[in-house]
This record gives structure tokens, sequence and C-alpha cells, in this order.
């Protein structure tokens, strides 16, 4: 018969076994943090947009759109959507939900759209309205110009602002100079209504030869937009090259330098790039990932009460590595720089904050998951 002693020497054991055991699983995941699957078997999620009704929708690259339930429903892809052309990079990227959908029930969408010309496949935004599983009054509103044949940086990325306009980041298509060209919109963020028409004080409105929907130039592939919620500025994540990859304070007109100046250098060479990190006339980034590329997604500043010791700061999402990047902001300067890893999840594609204040990922490594970020315990 086990004595007193030896019953209370194996509760002892047990004990130190499991504090040690949370203690490895905290130092694991930083910030006492751990992500929970919502929704799983999903085909190379890439976005999600919450609905007011608290689903959400989420895009699969491939070429389909479903809405989802924070209890882990799916159903099935919306029907009307055009067809998406998934190749290379190219694929149904982003989402958005109108700030008026109770009322005109549009959402907004990017993807590659079947080659139009010689092969050649643009980045455009679409908008439809949502009616049950059904998207109707589906029209393209806006076309990356000129077309590229290029099956790399689409970008792609949606926001709107305060005042109801859309800003679409786009990426170069991997024709570098084209950056640098206003007459393109390849590497640029542009701004537009939501009908497709071109505010008149966007920046290069009167400018000859300009393409009236640029809002900023100069960029490689921008994956992430988002608004400073003390300052109002916009913020916007792009893929650099090898140890180039950028987050920016977006100025209207400004010219963030791509392929002039980088920090980074060629993959696999590592041959320099441009004519060095500086120029009179264009941006220097708020901060850089080098030597090694992690590359961005998407940006959320951390707000509500649900995050203690992360409101404020600023996460970013990376495709590798397994991570979500946490940067400590100081006004508008950086500070601070920290992986937040969640293996076996990786390739963090887009993030969001959900009406109940959680945070939620959208990640296509080891499979399709959409996740939530909450505490250990």
């Amino acid at each position: 018969m086990m004595t007193r002693r030896w019953l209370y020497l194996i509760l002892i054991s047990a004990s130190l076994a499991i504090v040690g055991g949370v203690m490895a699983y905290q130092r694991f995941v930083p910030n006492g943090l751990r992500a929970v699957t919502v929704v799983q078997g999903l085909d190379t999620p890439w976005a999600m947009a919450f609905l007011p009704d608290g689903r959400f929708l989420v895009t699969e690259r491939p070429g389909r759109l479903r809405i989802a339930t924070l209890d882990g429903q799916v159903g099935p892809a919306l029907n009307g959507l055009p067809a998406v052309y998934h190749a290379g990079e190219g694929g149904l990227m982003d989402v958005a939900v109108d700030p008026g959908f109770a009322s005109n029930r549009r959402i907004y969408w990017t993807y590659s759209e079947l080659p139009v010309a010689d092969g050649k496949s643009p980045t455009a935004v679409a908008s439809a309205v949502l009616d049950g599983n059904d998207l109707r009054e589906v029209k393209v509103i806006f076309r990356q110009q000129p077309e590229a044949g290029e099956d790399s940086h689409f970008g792609s990325k949606l926001l709107f602002s305060p005042d109801g306009h859309l800003f679409v980041g786009l990426g170069d298509r991997d024709r570098r100079d084209d950056a640098q060209l206003p007459g393109s919109t390849n590497g640029k963020l542009i701004r537009i209504a939501t009908d497709g028409s071109i505010p008149a004080d966007n920046p290069f409105v009167d400018v000859p030869d300009a393409h009236p929907a640029v809002w900023s130039l100069g960029h490689r592939n921008i994956q992430g937009l988002a608004w400073h919620p003390v300052s109002g500025e916009l913020w916007a994540s792009e893929h650099g090259p090898n140890g180039g990859d950028e987050i920016n304070i977006i100025r209207r007109g400004a010219n963030y330098g791509w392929p002039v100046i980088t920090y980074g250098c060629e993959y696999g060479t590592c041959k320099k790039i441009g004519e060095g990190t500086e120029k009179a006339g264009m941006q220097q980034p708020q901060t850089w990932f080098g030597p090694q590329s992690v590359p961005l997604t998407a940006l959320l500043f951390v707000s509500g009460e649900r995050y203690p010791d992360l409101r404020g700061q600023l996460l970013v999402g990376t495709l590798w590595g397994q991570a979500l990047m946490r940067v400590q902001l100081d006004g508008d300067r950086v500070v601070e720089r920290e992986p937040i890893r969640f293996r076996p999840y990786g390739r963090i594609r887009d993030l969001d904050m959900g009406p109940d204040g959680w945070i939620y990922m959208v990640s296509n490594v080891p499979d399709g998951r959409v996740l939530r970020l909450q505490p250990i315990f």
C-alpha cells in the first residue's frame, strides 16, 4: 500500500513537471500567446475581412471566395466571382468590405485576371453586391496598367480611407523601371473612388503623362496597409529584394525609391541594385529587414483590452520564419522588433481584428487555416 510520503513525492514531481512544461511553452511562444485554429481545410487562403454580423469573408488564391464563421463553419464558394488567373504569385488575393456595407452590401477584391492580351494578366480590383451566396452587379473598377506577362509581384492590398476612398497597393510585376514611371501603375500605391473614378485631389491628376490614380511611387511589391490609430498616417509594408523588406509611412505624392535605392540586393548573387541606399527626393523606410528577408505581409496596430502587453504596437505577418513580427514604436520611431513564433503555422498572410476584440491570422502552412491569437491561459 502506498505510503503518504510516497504519495506526497509523486504529487510534487507531477506539479514540477506541469510547471516546467508551461514555462517551456511560454518560452516557446513569446508574450504568453498561442494560436488557436478557428477554420481549417482552406486551399491557400490569402486574406480575410469581417462582415458587420461577425461572419467573415476569406479568399483562396486558386479563385474561391467563401463566408466563414467564428465557430468554424465554412460556406461553399460564392457564385459569380470572375475567372482568376492562378499562376506564379497570381490568383485571388485581398478582400475588403465597404464601410457602408449595411446599406449597400458591397464588397471589393483584388485578383489577377485571365490574360487579357498577348498572355498578359493585370492585377484588377472588382466590386459586387453580396446577396446570400451570390455576387451580383460584379464590375471591374480598376486594372493595373500596363499589363505584364510576368507571374510575380502582383501586390496587393486594399484599404479604405476615413473619407471613403479606396487605396490599392500594387507590385511592380517584375518590371522594375515601371515603379519610377508616373504613367504606369506598376509599383505604385493608387487611390480611387469606390466606383473606380479618380479623386480630384490625387497628387498626379494635373501632371502630364502621369496616371491620375497614383498616390505614391517607387514601390517593389506592397503587401500591407494600415492607419496609425493616433497619428492617422498611412503605413505600408512591402517585399523588397534579398534583405530589403520595408515598412514605410506613406506621404502624398512621395517616391519610395525602388529600384533606384534599396537596402537589399539581388537574390542568389547579392549583386548591388540601383545607386545605393539614399538619394535626394526619395523616402527612407521607417525600418527595413536584413540581411535575411522575412518577407512582410499584413500590418495591424494592436488596440483594445485583449492584449494589454501589445497595445499600441504594430504586428506584421511574415512568409518566412513561421512568425509574426512585433514592432514596438515610440511615436513613429521603431524602437524594438521581435518575432513571435507559432510553429508549425507559417506564411502568415493576413491579420485582422475581429468584432470580439481578438486578433485573427490567415496562414497557409502546413495547411490553410484561420487562427485566433489568444493567451495560453
